[in-house]
């Protein structure tokens, strides 16, 4: 599909949007021309801790528009794969921070470790030994196991620090079971957020920073991808990567200008 006929867009957020608390350059002036166009759009995010209105306040720090209703993280993706496939008031206890406890707690699920019926697995910086022994003991005894996603690195000021993959990873291992993962690269999270756009996977495009997460997420459900190359994959790796993206360009900016020749 040419640069101008997409109807909708998947915008990953960092490395894409911004870089740690810095908005990249062209971001906010892109997202504006996407408002001005009447294209709708959605941040899609596989950062599970926090809320669509916290995500929505860092981006209006950064002078980039946000809503609430901007925002599709993977919390909220857990959630409803949960709803649609969980009875209603089940138990699932959580590995995970603030965004994955309200997501869960405001569509009526009860976080408890006794005899869960399911595990779900969200990024936890106060992840403890006791935490992974309860998750462990709940999945061999019959819960099944979720990941919000298996990023194996989480990009911050100071270097790549390990991310919810690295997590999961060792409730996995632990427990013998390979869990069901929400997040990008998974098209769950990509069904989901077009169900909201209104937009079918033939006139999305899905962009990103990340060949293993962005682009494969495109690949796996039959949308087109940009790579913008502001964060984590570099145009070589693009060019022998197994899922190729469609469309490459040095940043928004650069997108922008294809759009408006």
């Amino acid at each position: 599909m040419t640069s101008t006929a997409y109807k909708g867009y998947l915008l990953d957020l960092d490395g894409t949007i911004y870089r740690g608390g810095q908005a990249i350059p062209g971001a906010a002036a892109f997202i504006s021309y996407l408002k001005e166009q009447r294209i709708p759009f959605l941040y899609l995010t596989n950062n599970s801790s926090a809320s669509q209105e916290h995500v929505a306040e860092r981006l209006c720090a950064m002078g980039i528009d946000a809503e609430p209703a901007d925002v599709y993280t993977s919390s909220m993706a857990t959630a409803q794969y949960l709803r649609e496939n969980a009875a209603a008031g089940a138990k699932v206890y959580m590995i995970g921070e603030d965004g994955l406890r309200e997501q869960l707690m405001a569509n009526g699920f009860e976080i408890s470790g006794d005899s869960p019926d399911y595990v779900v697995v969200g990024i936890d910086r106060a992840f403890t030994y006791e935490k992974l022994a309860t998750a462990t003991r709940a999945v061999r005894s019959g819960a099944v196991l979720l990941a919000t996603n298996a990023d194996a690195a989480l990009p911050t000021e100071h270097g790549l620090y390990p991310g919810n993959g690295s997590l999961v990873a060792a409730v996995s291992v632990a427990s013998a079971t390979k869990p069901i993962v929400i997040g990008k690269p998974q098209s769950l999270i990509v069904n989901y957020a077009m169900d909201i756009l209104g937009t079918r996977a033939d006139e999305t495009l899905i962009v990103g920073d990340n060949l293993y997460t962005d682009i494969e997420a495109g690949a796996n459900s039959g949308l087109d991808s940009l790579l913008v190359l502001t964060g984590y994959s570099t145009r070589e790796e693009a060019g022998v990567h197994p899922a190729r993206p469609t469309h490459i360009a040095e940043d928004l900016m650069e997108w922008m200008q294809r759009l408006t020749l």
